[in-house]
């Protein structure tokens, strides 16, 4: 962690003129690749890693209780988010995340070489999750900085393809990868996955490259602290404002639910379908499961994210809202498909988390257009939405850390059908959601 730090160190050197040059550029030439760069290691902590676990033959229930309270930096990240708030710039926080993440990423690769590797990795997983977790604060406090809510809505789109992007080669082509290197090249799965671990190693420094170029510094927060006595007030303040807002538990409440049925799968949907038939799985491999989300699910998220954010842009959140939430949680109907008719076509499958994936993304843009919107605007943007997004986190923590349990009690079969009576309650919740932030005062504001 020492060559962290001395490069952590290293990010103020940058000259003073880079983010001048950095904040004329188009959202175009950094949104994509800053949220590429938040959903890869996010992705890899929380759902690649529990392939990984899979492949190195822990139980269901081990996975899902050790990757999912990796959620944890998530959830907790508003504790320290008021700090991203009063201190430096945000790209300052972006950039040193990111030069601590190459460093996890590669130590992961050497832990898994070692005798007390499950040790070795899930530590390293954890330094990873904090990381990513004040990645992205900085990240969404430049982009909630830098756009009017018309761009926003324009921009959220492009967001959620390029998050879910990352998302999707972690598990996706990564996960495929490791197939081939195990079941065509004849490596272990530790060699396998330790070359996985380092190629992420280089994409987060491949990202803090390109971003100590282009992106924005998102500014320093108007309120920024002049001693420790005011760092103490703005960091309560910061907390106290967020809590005050009107109806703030109802909103709360939706942004909880609004994925606790995907929560439930996002754990044990790749399991289920690399789990043997006789246990009730779809027996895939890992380049089968990799073809199918890094392919098909890539075009069909991407397809979806896209009609959504045009979809939101032309009618507005308030209108849209339910619908959006809709497309969500409907599809969770495949999985019920899947695990009672249990097709042996490769096809079937494909097809079925194909519409779940066009769902995923077409609902997921409600989720952080209603956070972004209707729970971040105030004096603490970037804080509030921090906040909005860690109880997000909370939900796919809690609902990820029981679903192992419950897989192994009720069976695959049993599961599916209470993710889809668990999808009611998003619904349920939603429906009266409150809209307290007007789009045309909030903008001329």
């Amino acid at each position: 962690m020492e060559a962290a730090s001395q490069a952590v160190a290293a990010v103020p050197a940058v000259p003073a003129a880079a983010p001048v040059a950095a904040r004329r550029r188009s959202p175009a030439f950094w949104v994509p690749s800053l949220y590429f760069a938040m959903g890869t290691p996010m992705t890899a902590v929380t759902v690649m890693s529990a392939v990984m676990y899979k492949n190195l033959g822990l139980s269901n229930a081990e996975i899902a209780l050790y990757t999912g309270s990796m959620y944890l930096p998530w959830v907790i990240k508003p504790l320290w988010s008021p700090v991203v708030e009063m201190f430096r710039t945000k790209r300052f926080f972006v950039l040193a995340m990111e030069l601590v993440m190459t460093v996890t990423f590669a130590g992961g690769a050497l832990a898994l070489g070692l005798p007390h590797w499950l040790t070795g990795t899930i530590a390293l997983f954890w330094l990873t999750g904090f990381a990513s977790a004040t990645q992205d604060i900085a990240a969404d406090g430049v982009y909630i900085s830098s756009m009017s809510h018309r761009e926003q809505a324009a921009y959220v789109g492009i967001q959620g393809i390029f998050w879910n992007l990352g998302r999707i080669i972690a598990t996706g082509l990564l996960v495929s990868l490791t197939g081939v290197l195990h079941g065509r090249m004849g490596l272990s799965w530790a060699q396998a996955w330790t070359l996985i671990m380092g190629a992420l190693a280089v994409v987060m420094a491949l990202s803090w490259m390109w971003h100590l170029r282009v992106l924005p510094t998102g500014g320093v927060a108007a309120s920024a602290p002049e001693g420790l006595g005011d760092a103490v007030r703005t960091f309560k303040s910061a907390f106290t404002t967020f809590f005050a807002k009107k109806m703030i538990w109802r909103m709360i409440a939706v942004a909880y639910f609004y994925r606790f049925g995907e929560g439930l799968i996002d754990k044990i949907g790749p399991l289920f379908l690399l789990d043997r038939r006789a246990l009730g799985g779809l027996e895939l491999d890992n380049v089968q499961l990799g073809t199918i989300n890094g392919t098909y699910g890539t075009i069909a998220f991407i397809v979806g994210a896209l009609l959504g954010g045009l979809f939101s842009a032309r009618k507005g959140l308030r209108a849209t809202f339910f619908v959006l939430l809709l497309a969500l949680n409907v599809p969770h109907l495949t999985y019920l498909y899947l695990s009672q008719a249990r097709p042996e076509s490769l096809a079937a499958i494909a097809a079925a988390v194909t519409i779940e994936k066009f769902g995923y993304g077409f609902g997921s843009v409600g989720h952080m257009l209603y956070m972004m919107q209707q729970m971040a605007p105030g004096p603490y943007k970037t804080a509030h939405y921090a906040f909005a997004t860690g109880v997000m986190g909370l939900c796919m923590m809690s609902t990820g850390m029981v679903s192992g349990i419950l897989q192994q009690a009720v069976g695959y079969q049993g599961f599916f059908v209470v993710v889809l009576a668990a999808s009611v309650l998003p619904l349920v919740v939603a429906w009266n959601a409150p809209f307290p932030v007007d789009d045309e005062a909030d903008a001329a504001a």
